[in-house]
């Protein structure tokens, strides 16, 4: 059984965010040795989660955090900025099945959650169950 990896990586909110997000996320997955397929599922969801932060976050949001944890059965990745959504949680159901994005991260990953606290920010919450490669080798 393989152990839990977990690491976070800060973005500013800008739109050059998300083609580096999917660049190091996943780097990090295929060298772990994640199935390009689900790799390939997991970048298109987190992609939308992050591509959402920087089209609809308010102003006084400038960064965000993608966390992930892969475990041998699944990956988790947490998109979460610092804005919490002030009407509610009604208005945080009504987004949640709102727009494209969440529709296009539900095709590709087999939990969604959207979570948003004061003092916690909102966070768009991805689990992906995945299969294994073996790793890439590491060139000396």
């Amino acid at each position: 059984m393989r152990s839990d990896v977990r690491f976070c990586l800060v973005f500013e909110r800008e739109k050059l965010s998300v083609p580096a997000m999917r660049q190091v996320l996943g780097d990090i997955l295929r060298r772990l040795g994640v199935n390009e397929d689900s790799v390939a599922d997991i970048l298109l969801a987190a992609s939308e989660a992050c591509a959402n932060v920087v089209l609809h976050a308010g102003q006084s949001v400038s960064a965000y955090e993608v966390a992930a944890t892969v475990g041998a059965a699944g990956c988790r990745v947490e998109v979460t900025d610092d804005e919490v959504f002030s009407p509610g949680p009604e208005a945080v159901a009504d987004l949640a099945e709102s727009g494209r994005g969440f529709a296009v991260m539900r095709a590709c990953v087999d939990g969604v959650w959207l979570r948003s606290e004061p003092g916690q920010g909102t966070s768009v919450v991805l689990d992906k169950r995945i299969r294994w490669e073996p790793p890439v080798p590491v060139l000396a």
